[in-house]
């Protein structure tokens, strides 16, 4: 056993583990230890740009999503240069198996992004991949960090080619629509208009975007006309 899942072990929570389980359908409840976040940051803290870390990282696939969770704050604490930046992720992502380990992917590895034209260009490739969580990867990115009049028109592309019958692939893409309605809303507005998304997805961006309080009650009704 390694370090690393050790003390994840050691500081597993059983009655957190329960909670867990309920937020994360797509896993096997006996993959997941219980381990709150807190600590996987100190963990990943602790053990980041260590021998043992490298070997951590080295060691995909791992059996447990606390594993997992710690790799990708550990992902996010690196110092290394951009090349290895992005080797590692390209390691990680194929082992990516739910919506918490990818949004806290992207969250966390920061340094990743700082390169952002290298970055979008990488976000909008994992947008045509076949596995959904790689997709959703590359939604969140675009999310996080591109929604803006630069990146725009190319956000409402890729808003409309992704395609799916995956739940958090298409919550992912109905997030992404609705900040692009907060903050670019009449460059969004076609997306909905011209009516090239999945109706789910459509109603569910129109949802979130009106539950926004960064969007006037005026443009509020006027998405709701455009419900379908």
């Amino acid at each position: 056993m390694s370090i690393i899942l050790n003390e994840i072990l050691k500081n597993a929570d059983n009655e957190y583990k329960d909670f867990q389980s309920r937020l994360l359908p797509t896993i096997e409840k006996e993959k997941i230890l219980g381990l709150r976040a807190p600590m996987a940051q100190a963990i990943a803290k602790q053990y980041a740009n260590t021998d043992e870390g490298e070997k951590f990282l080295s060691s995909l696939p791992h059996k447990y999503y606390d594993e997992n969770i710690v790799h990708a704050f550990m992902l996010g604490k690196l110092k290394a240069p951009r090349a290895t930046l992005e080797m590692r992720l390209f390691e990680f992502l194929p082992h990516i198996d739910n919506w918490a380990v990818c949004d806290g992917l992207v969250s966390h590895f920061k340094e990743f992004y700082k390169d952002k034209e290298k970055a979008f260009e990488f976000a909008l490739s994992c947008t045509k991949s076949n596995e959904p969580y790689i997709v959703r990867f590359g939604l969140v990115s675009l999310l996080d960090y591109f929604v803006d009049p630069e990146h725009i028109d190319a956000l409402v592309s890729v808003a409309s080619f992704v395609k799916s019958e995956e739940y958090y692939v298409n919550m992912a893409n109905a997030w992404l629509i609705s900040f692009m309605l907060i903050k670019e809303f009449e460059n969004a507005l076609p997306l909905l208009k011209d009516n090239v998304l999945d109706a789910w997805v459509h109603n569910k961006a129109i949802q979130k975007a009106r539950e926004s309080f960064r969007i006037s009650d005026d443009k509020k009704a006027f998405l709701k006309t455009l419900r379908r």
